[in-house]
């Protein structure tokens, strides 16, 4: 009795350990994550902010195979408290059962998730902190997660990928421009083409197609020199985040177009294409190609635009 006591107010990571049976697991948790909102039953909790503790655990399918040091191969931290704030600002709740429930829920729509543990607790309640914990795997929701994951999927932001051709990168009104598209609702995805500068060639596809791809990231970072809000993003995982919080990206495209499953049948040097085949990928709601003629392929709507013309 003893151990069981402890075990029910030990961090869910220990119960977790204590449950697993013969299957082998890995794990990811996030500690003494403490957010203020206003949540709660009683009067005394509505129009005010109180502290509420996070503390989740979550069961991933072990990987296998090398992780290569690779963001985009695991689970991040970062969908953990993306359930959290999502489930926090859609509707103010009375009961901290619902919240731990959503939240949840939500991180088990996550491919590698198998279970997870969540405590959510009070801090300003009482002499004590208040709280639950629960503890749910993919089957106890069932067919609900599909209809949660079709629900997600339309919830997620449509970027506008913007093409600056390399005179548009160089002109003086490059951050006005960017002040103009930051102000849509729309994420910014800026797309650059290889840079005004001779690169090596081999005279072989494959690796020429290497060079070709750094030589566009070499050009982004010099994109991204001109104006510092713009940050050069490699991974899908960063990328995501990105959207989510309002961040300028300007594309380093290697590592998604060499994972790409089926990737773009255009080469490299053919920049403008490149980027409607990223446009697609990322469902963007519009291609702005600045400086350069509009790609003949690719379903997402396009505006191409000569440098000086309004943007909107």
């Amino acid at each position: 009795m003893a151990s069981e006591t402890r075990l029910a107010f030990s961090h869910p990571s220990e119960r977790a350990i204590a449950t697993a049976g013969d299957e082998p697991r890995d794990r990811i948790s996030l500690r003494d994550h403490i957010v203020e909102v206003e949540i709660g039953a009683f009067q005394a909790e509505r129009g005010t902010q109180q502290r509420v503790r996070f503390n989740v655990v979550v069961e991933v399918v072990p990987f296998k195979g090398p992780i290569d040091d690779d963001v985009d191969r695991i689970l991040s931290y970062d969908r953990v408290t993306e359930a959290i704030a999502h489930e926090l600002e859609a509707e103010r709740l009375n009961l901290l059962e619902t919240l731990a429930e959503r939240i949840a829920e939500r991180i088990l729509l996550e491919p590698q998730a198998m279970r997870t543990f969540v405590r959510i607790e009070k801090m300003d309640r009482g002499p004590g902190e208040l709280g639950v914990e629960i503890v749910r795997s993919k089957r106890d929701f069932g067919e609900h997660l599909e209809v949660l994951a079709d629900e997600v999927a339309q919830e997620q932001p449509r970027p506008r990928l913007v093409y600056l051709s390399n005179d548009a990168i160089a002109h003086p009104e490059l951050s006005t421009w960017i002040d103009e598209l930051a102000a849509r609702k729309a994420p910014l995805i800026l797309c650059v083409g290889l840079p005004d500068l001779e690169r090596p060639k081999t005279q072989h596809k494959m690796t020429q197609r290497r060079i070709d791809l750094l030589a566009i990231e070499q050009n982004g970072w010099c994109l991204a020199a001109r104006d510092l809000r713009c940050k050069v993003v490699a991974t899908r995982t960063e990328l995501d985040w990105a959207m989510k919080n309002e961040q300028i990206c300007v594309w380093a495209p290697s590592k998604i177009v060499l994972d790409a499953v089926q990737g773009p049948a255009v080469a490299p040097k053919d920049s403008v294409a490149l980027s409607a085949w990223f446009a697609e990928e990322l469902d963007a709601c519009e291609l702005v190609v600045i400086g350069e003629a509009l790609p003949e392929t690719g379903a997402t709507p396009k505006r191409g635009l000569a440098l000086g013309q309004a943007l909107f």
